[in-house]
């Protein structure tokens, strides 16, 4: 077994579903903070496409509304609570859609990766999180290491993307100067809407690519020692020594039930040395002939000294002994292709204890 520095196991295991559920307690999961701020970042750029024309007509009515009324409405201390309230009813009509489709693709990018979690375990106060020392020290860790690479990374791939729209876009640019107004907002948001789109969906295969990393980590971070898996073992299941023995007791128990019934069977078929199954017929209560006990080697001997000390029959038939040990269990009826070869040794027993009596 490798050991690593310390004295300690080398974690090679895989975990096991118990020790993820433990870690998911406190609130440690394999997740990615990237996967929701695409997600978002691709939500609300496609709600605004999908709602631009909605959009833009709600920001014109509510501009008209103003224009129009300007001269009506008094800036006074009285009428600040109904301006303020209907500036903010407008506000939602336009933010509400946009904003109810962050939250919710929000909410789903997080239940897709963990589900539905609570716990409080992450928020509880930890010193060594204000410590300097290890604070210091994690600005040199991987996980630093890793969130680094990733933000230089976005913002290369970001200003490139958008280096590259504004270069496409260049051309169309002077012409702009004759224009209108609308026709120069349209084809500024074209030129945004591409940049952005482009951009979330390099942010979204990053988040993918984050993802993967961090469940592997999780998982890495999870295995066990081999040492570890025997204790949950014994833990979840029971140690394994007392386990066997009760195994051995109920064992030893149902042995000793057996041999009681050993005084009530017809007759003791043997092998004859190997084997002994005690069969008992009632005709008035049973359909068929029944195994009260059977055994082998040391049991099959002992089953044999019951039999004789109360006057059983013993019966020497190997191939009879041995179809019958493989077929019947105790307290179960012996199948029917062996009704005629028992039912021979059982007329034979009753003319043997005719004679006797």
């Amino acid at each position: 077994m490798v050991e690593e520095s310390g004295g300690g196991q080398e974690k090679t295991e895989d975990p096991t579903e118990r020790r993820i559920k433990e870690a998911r307690d406190k609130g440690d999961v394999g997740k990615s903070m990237e996967v929701p701020s695409a997600a978002v970042l691709l939500a609300g750029l496609l709600t605004l496409y999908a709602l631009s024309d909605y959009l833009l007509a709600q920001f014109e009515n509510i501009l008209r509304h103003y224009l129009t009324n300007l001269h009506t409405i008094a800036i006074i201390p009285d009428n600040m609570t109904v301006i303020g309230r209907d500036a903010m009813l407008y506000a939602i009509t336009i933010v509400g859609p946009v904003m109810a489709a962050i939250v919710l693709t929000a909410l789903a990018a997080n239940y897709a990766q963990v589900g539905v979690l609570f716990s409080t375990e992450k928020l509880a106060p930890k010193f060594d999180k204000i410590n300097p020392i290890q604070g210091f020290s994690n600005l040199f860790s991987k996980q630093m290491l890793a969130n680094l690479v990733k933000s230089v990374s976005k913002v290369l791939i970001v200003g490139w993307v958008a280096y590259d729209e504004i270069i496409k876009a260049m051309p169309g640019i002077l012409p702009l100067m004759d224009q209108e107004p609308i026709s120069i907002l349209r084809f500024i948001a074209g030129v945004s809407f591409a940049i952005f789109l482009k951009a979330a969906l390099i942010i979204a295969m990053l988040a993918a690519i984050d993802y993967a990393f961090q469940r592997w980590q999780f998982l890495e971070k999870m295995k066990m020692t081999k040492q570890e898996l025997k204790e949950e073992a014994k833990s979840t299941e029971g140690d394994p020594h007392v386990k066997g023995r009760i195994r051995a007791i109920q064992m030893e128990m149902a042995r000793k039930r057996m041999m009681a019934e050993v005084p009530t069977a017809d007759v003791v078929i043997t092998n004859p040395t190997h084997l002994a199954i005690a069969l008992k017929y009632d005709a008035l209560a049973m359909t068929a002939p029944t195994v009260v006990a059977k055994g082998a080697g040391i049991i099959a001997q002992r089953i044999k000294e019951i039999a004789k000390e109360h006057g059983i029959v013993l019966v020497e038939d190997k191939p009879l002994a041995q179809a019958l040990y493989k077929a019947a269990d105790i307290n179960e009826t012996i199948p029917e292709n062996l009704f005629q070869a028992v039912a021979e040794t059982l007329a034979y027993v009753y003319s043997v204890k005719n004679k006797t009596a």
